[in-house]
This record gives C-alpha cells, structure tokens and sequence, in this order.
C-alpha cells in the first residue's frame, strides 16, 4: 500500500511536469514559432511587392506602379519589428540580420536608383547594373528561403516535441487511472478483510445472541478497534445473561412463592371456613349453655356465680364477635370481588339506615357533600363508611351534641373524602397506632370493640387503590360540581373547624365517558 501511493506521488509529480512541459510548448508554439514564420512570410511578400512595382515602373515609368513599392516598405518595417520581438535564438536573429542586409543592398543598388527616376522619363540602366540588381534580389531570396525554412524547422521541433508531450502525458495519466483503479480495487480487498469481514461477524454474533442465544459468545477479530469493540460487546453480552440467569432465578423464586402464597391462601380459605362454622359453634354452644344454666338455677346460684355465668357469656360473645371481625379483616382483597359502579350517595344513605339507631340514641346529625359515582367493590365501601360512621358516633364526646360531615374534592384524578367530626378527637401521635390491627386507645369498658375497625378501613382503601391517614392538610382543593350528582342534606355549619377527629382517605375516580370493568347488572 505505501510503496502504491508512492508511485502515485510519483506519477503526480510527472503528470505535472509534464503538464508545465506541454503548456510552455503549446505558448512557444502559439506564441512564437507560428508568428515567427507568418512574419517571415509577410516580410517575403513585402520584398517581392516593392520588386514587382520597380520592375514596373522601369517599364513604363508611372507612379502609380511604384504604390506597391512604397506599400511594400512598410510592410517590410512592420514585419521586420514583429520578427525581432519573436527572435528566441541565435538563428533567428542572424536570419532576419541577412535578409535586412541584402534587402538594403538591393534597394540601395538598384531598387532605390530606379525609384528616384523623374516619372515620364525612360529609366537608363546599364545591363551589368540589371545584372546586379537582379543577383542582389536573388540574393535576398535565397535568405528569405533560408529564414523561413529554419523557421518552420522550428516550429516543427516544438510540434513534435507538443505531440511528444502530449502522448507522454496520455502515457502517465493513464498510469494514473490504472494505479488509482488498481488502488481501489486493493483498498476494497482490504476494507472487506479489515473491516467489513469482521464486522459481518461481529454482526452476525450480536444476532444470534439477539435471537436468544445469549451463551454464544462473541469473538472481535480484524484492527485493534474493532477487537476493542468485540471485547466491549461480548462484556456487555455476558451482562446480559448473567442478568437474565439472576432473572431467570428470581423467577422462579417468584413462581415458587406465587404458588406458596397460593397454597397458604388456600389453608388461610379453609381456616376461615373452620373459624366461620367450627369455631363459632363451641362458642354458640357455650353461651346457650351458660345462659340456660343461669335460667334453670337462677335461683339457687348467689350473684358471684351468676356473674361468673356472665363473665363466660360476655367472653364468648367477644370471642365470637373477634372471629367475624378477623375474618371480615381476611377476606378484605384475598377473595374475588367485583369491581362495579359505586354510587356513593346511595352507600352512604344504606349506611345511615343501618346505623338509624345508634344515630337515634346518640342523636348524631350525619350530613355529606354530593357524593360521586366509581368504581370498586359495593359491599367494601358500605363496610368503609360504616366503619368510619360508626367510630365517629361511638367517640363523639358528653359536652356537645355529635356532628359527623363527609367532604369530597376532586384532586387530580382522584376523589379526596375528609370525615369530620366533633367527637373526643385522637391525640397526634396515635396517628399511625390507631390503623394498626387490635391497636386500643380506651378500655372495653370504656369503648366496646376489638381495635379492628379502621385497621380494616386502611385495608379496603389500599385495595381501592387509595390511602387513608389522620388529621392532614386542610382541604384547599375546587369544591365537587354537584351539576351531575345527586345531592344529599348539607350541613349549613359543619364541623370542619371544631374539636374532633378528621380522616382522609382518598379513591381513584371513575375517568369521565369511561365503562366501569363491570357495570351494574
């Protein structure tokens, strides 16, 4: 390769010079030789015009034969200049310096004498003076023959020497093209070893690993690069199935916990039907039987016996109330529900009914904002708003009458529910501890419960896909448009800046124009 491209700087200089060559010769040949001998020519026609008008008016001695003469003079002046202007030689310049000398030796010796003849007078000669007149003119001539054919011998040397050049240059241009050829040709031999053979492979490597086989390795070959870049790829490969196998292994993992997760949810589905029918059954049994004892002995126990009758009772009433609650806690998310369209106006005016008598004893005055329509489980949101209803009346306080007020903003495709009430109110920092399962803050003879009710509410708005907290920013979103909603009673006056409790929880919102997975029937 370097010994090709010195031949071509090689060849490139020649072409050059020979380019320069040619034109010199081209400019001497168009520039000097061709006029040169033009010149000559004319300076020769010049000469023979002034003979021809002597010879003339020798003849019939008029003046009007001597124009061709006097035109020939000038003629002969201009040429004369223009033949020392393009003289380049030695040669050259002893040509025209002859052909001057005798053309002023004829005119001195003949041609001037007749010209000076009075017209109308016969033109005396002697015959040696025609004699030398005659030999001085031929003597001219053979001068004037001498400078044109040196001349012309000249400008034939530099037409050959042009051809000469010429084919000379055809000769290195043409060793040019085949070299240039014959280097592409080599380069393309060598960029498809080099580098396009190895890149096909490097190519055809990554494929195979691409169509997954990721153990097949990946060899770089061909310059130092492009085996840089086959290391790099073949590292890179080596990630990826080290990647893939931890993948592949974490997968499995995976499936090896789905189906132990399955398995347990299947004993935890038999362990609820056992709570639900064979546990609940001893403990039916044991309050039936304590009762009927108490009923048939009444009267022969003392009241430390009857309250020992009532200590099983009220155990094994709580007993059975902490199963339906756990298993209430349970089935929240593990077992099939079908997610509907919710309408929240007619949830909450269920939950009011069912609620009806501990609102009458409590005398509780429930109010809402309009509630919207989504979509979630019917049956989960009814337990939701009973949960949350029903703790706001049980802790609603002795000094006044118990407000509860459910407000609802739209915030960025969710809906944000705040419940407020004007109960006893739960210190801050219970506000993670009182959504933990069996997590108490006041006695049972205090409050009755198993400490599973809002444990159970942050269940349900989890599976909803929402979060439930205490107490948290005040509301400060564009109230809900009740344009579409049905309206419920408003509290002129709620309870939002009074002692109490607020819990937020929030529900993804039912896209406008958008089906729920499964409408109502």
């Amino acid at each position: 390769m370097a010994s090709s491209l010195l031949v071509l700087a090689l060849l490139a200089v020649t072409g050059a010079l020979v380019l320069n060559r040619m034109t010199t010769l081209s400019d001497h040949l168009v520039d000097h030789s061709s006029p040169a001998l033009t010149a000559a020519i004319r300076l020769e026609t010049a000469l023979v015009n002034q003979e021809t008008g002597i010879r003339g008016y020798g003849v019939v001695s008029n003046r009007v034969f001597l124009e061709p003469y006097r035109l020939g003079l000038v003629q002969q002046r201009q040429a004369e200049r223009q033949l020392r202007a393009l003289a380049g030689d030695r040669t050259s310049e002893d040509d025209l310096l002859l052909v001057r000398e005798r053309a002023r030796a004829w005119q001195r010796g003949f041609a001037a004498e007749v010209a000076a003849t009075p017209a109308g007078q016969p033109v005396v000669t002697t015959e040696e003076g025609a004699r030398a007149g005659k030999a001085a003119f031929d003597e001219l001539r053979r001068a004037l023959t001498a400078q044109q054919r040196h001349l012309q011998i000249s400008r034939d040397d530099n037409r050959e020497a042009l051809r000469a050049a010429t084919s000379l240059r055809n000769g290195v241009f043409g060793a040019i093209a085949l070299l240039v050829v014959a280097l592409a040709l080599l380069v393309s031999v060598a960029l498809r070893r080099a580098v396009t053979g190895p890149l096909e492979r490097l190519s055809a490597d990554a494929r195979d690993v691409a169509g997954g086989d990721f153990s097949h390795p990946i060899v770089g070959s061909g310059p130092a690069d492009l085996r840089a870049l086959g290391q790099d790829v073949e590292a890179m490969r080596r990630r990826l199935a080290e990647e893939l196998t931890h993948s592949e292994q974490a997968r499995t993992r995976l499936d090896e916990q789905a189906a132990e997760l399955r398995r347990s949810n299947t004993e935890l589905e038999q362990f609820a039907y056992v709570a639900s029918h064979d546990l609940q059954e001893p403990l039916r049994k044991v309050t039936a039987f304590c009762q009927l004892l108490e009923r048939r002995y009444g009267g022969s126990l003392d009241d430390q016996a009857r309250q020992y009758i009532g200590f099983a009772v009220d155990g094994a009433s709580r007993m059975q109330t902490l199963i339906s609650d756990l298993l209430e806690f349970s089935r929240v998310g593990r077992l099939d529900h079908e997610h509907t369209s919710v309408d929240l106006e007619a949830v909450f005016a269920d939950t009011a009914e069912a609620l009806s008598l501990a609102v009458a004893e409590s005398g509780a005055h429930l109010t809402h904002d309009p509630l919207p329509t989504l979509t979630g489980d019917r049956t989960q949101l009814g337990m939701l708003l009973h949960n949350l209803l029903s703790n706001a009346i049980k802790f609603r306080s002795p000094d006044r009458p118990c407000r509860v007020h459910l407000a609802v903003r739209r915030e960025e495709g969710m809906w944000r529910f705040t419940l407020a009430d004007n109960g006893i109110g739960i210190e801050p920092q219970y506000a993670e501890r009182v959504f933990v399962i069996f997590q108490r803050l006041h006695t049972r003879q205090a409050y009755p419960g198993n400490g599973i009710g809002l444990a159970l509410c942050k269940k349900i708005v989890e599976f909803h896909g929402g979060v439930i907290a205490l107490d948290p920013a005040p509301l400060d979103a564009e109230p809900l448009d009740p344009g579409p909603l049905a309206t419920g009673p408003l509290d002129p006056d709620p309870p939002a800046t009074e002692p109490g409790t607020r819990i937020t929880f929030t529900l993804p919102a039912t896209p406008a124009g958008t089906t729920p997975a499964n409408p109502p029937g």
